[in-house]
């Protein structure tokens, strides 16, 4: 199967609980029992997430002994940098205001988020 890493790369980040292991990996990488420990899912079902970014390339795997680290791979981002660079940046708006239009509209909700002006 021929994967598109960049429609892998939009599909991995359109899910709350992908970005927020990213959110996470961010900081440090991680073994999959720290990810685990930080939600309300169980170990297959982070796999599962970690899988998927895995996938798409947007973090990397490291065996330590029998433990998977993992980490950030900064590259893919790039997709994602490039693609928003096309569009006029909103004015006013901060990360916590677009973070909460996103999770809404992940969710199917129709929130409406106020820009300050």
């Amino acid at each position: 199967m021929v994967i598109n890493h960049d429609h892998a790369t939009f599909r991995a980040i359109s899910d709350p609980t992908r970005r927020a292991i990213l959110d996470l990996l961010s900081e440090r990488d991680l073994m999959v029992k720290e990810i685990t420990a930080r939600f309300r899912v169980s170990q297959p079902a982070v796999s599962r997430h970690l899988r998927v970014l895995r996938e798409a390339r947007l973090v990397r795997e490291q065996r330590v002994g029998r433990a998977r680290v993992y980490g950030l791979d900064p590259e893919p981002f790039g997709v994602v940098r490039d693609w928003l660079g096309r569009y006029p940046p909103l004015p006013n708006a901060t990360a916590p205001t677009l973070r909460a239009w996103v999770d809404a509209r992940s969710a199917g909700a129709s929130a409406r988020v106020t820009v300050a002006e």
